[in-house]
């Protein structure tokens, strides 16, 4: 019986995100919007910070899921 293949440590998700930093097309495909929305999330600063890596943009899991945390704690407070 072959040896089960261990996952990519990197690829193990933490609190439902991938521990890696993500590109604007994996946020699209977490926030189920299209990739247009996060650009303008981005030009409009309302959106999870995201940063630059030469010319292309990622976003770290930790502070995606301390947006997430900040919109629901303002929805809460809302209430």
């Amino acid at each position: 019986m072959a040896k089960p293949i261990d996952p990519d440590p990197r690829a193990t998700l933490r609190g439902g995100l991938p521990d890696r930093y993500l590109t604007p097309d994996d946020i699209a495909e977490v926030f189920e919007v299209p990739l247009e929305t996060v650009y303008q999330w981005r030009k409009k600063r309302t959106g999870p910070p995201g940063f630059r890596i030469g010319k292309h943009l990622r976003y770290d899991p930790v502070d995606v899921r301390a947006f997430v945390t900040g919109l629901k704690d303002a929805d809460r407070n809302a209430a």
